[in-house]
């Protein structure tokens, strides 16, 4: 079989519903390594939140911030920040309504209030701590992607009044404010374009509503048995949950395994 790249999402496709790795995924990654594939990962997290990861699946090349920075074989290659000026206006905005932003770079994450419950419950949803109070994270550094902490009712007058920034949602509580336009698919494409590999040979698994544009981007698309209804819609085929050996029959009925 031809060298093939296979992107998977994190959370819910790699790690299942308690946040851990199945043993028979690290399996399956190992087996595809073995054979000569590229295993790279595409998820809306920030390189630090899954480094740890990284390392015990020996994967050094991955999507992170939904396609806002890009990194291959451990170097960056797509770095696509936000408007720093708008980042500001809408976060005196968001001030204004109490809901709190979350900024993060490839570093590090900062909050721009003390402490706030929905920051609490969402960010500890991913098994991570309320980030620490630093409302100027933002000056002199790349800000890639914030977290706007409100109910999705609440959110409409973000996205009419903000017009530079895309919001995708992944927690009741927290949406992600990304470029408008950005996404894991751009992402995958750059990598792409980097190893000259063409779109037949690009394989890609996930659950979520940032992971649209990048199961529409190949002809090989994975959808988790648990990922959401119009996740499942557009992928070319949908697997068992993640809880059930997903990873390891949709890479069997893809013909990887």
């Amino acid at each position: 079989m031809s060298k093939k790249l296979i992107f998977f999402d994190i959370d819910g496709t790699l790690l299942d519903h308690d946040k851990e790795l199945p043993a028979s995924t690290e399996e399956a990654i190992g087996t595809l390594q073995e054979a000569g594939h590229y295993v790279a990962i595409a998820t809306g997290r920030a390189p630090f939140m899954y480094k740890q990861l990284r390392e015990r699946l020996g994967i050094s090349t991955f999507v992170s911030f939904n396609g806002q920075y890009v990194v291959l074989d451990g170097e960056p290659i797509l770095k696509n920040p936000l408007n720093k000026e708008e980042l500001k206006r809408l976060t005196e905005h968001a001030i204004g309504h109490d809901h709190p932003v979350v900024f993060m770079d490839h570093r590090d994450m900062k909050a721009n209030i003390p402490f706030h419950p929905h920051i609490e419950k969402s960010i500890g949803s991913l098994k991570f701590d309320h980030p620490a109070f630093d409302p100027s994270y933002l000056e002199g550094r790349e800000i890639y992607q914030s977290l706007l902490f409100c109910t999705s009712e609440e959110q409409p007058p973000y996205e009419k009044e903000f017009a530079q920034f895309d919001f995708i949602r992944w927690h009741k509580f927290s949406t992600d404010i990304l470029p408008v336009g950005g996404s894991k698919a751009k992402g995958i494409e750059a990598i792409m374009e980097k190893l000259n590999m063409n779109r037949e040979d690009v394989y890609v698994f996930g659950d979520g509503p940032n992971d649209l544009e990048m199961l529409q981007c190949t002809p090989n698309s994975v959808a988790m048995g648990n990922a959401m209804p119009e996740v499942k819609k557009v992928a070319g085929f949908v697997t068992k949950d993640v809880d059930d050996n997903g990873i390891v029959h949709g890479l069997k009925h893809m013909g990887l395994l």
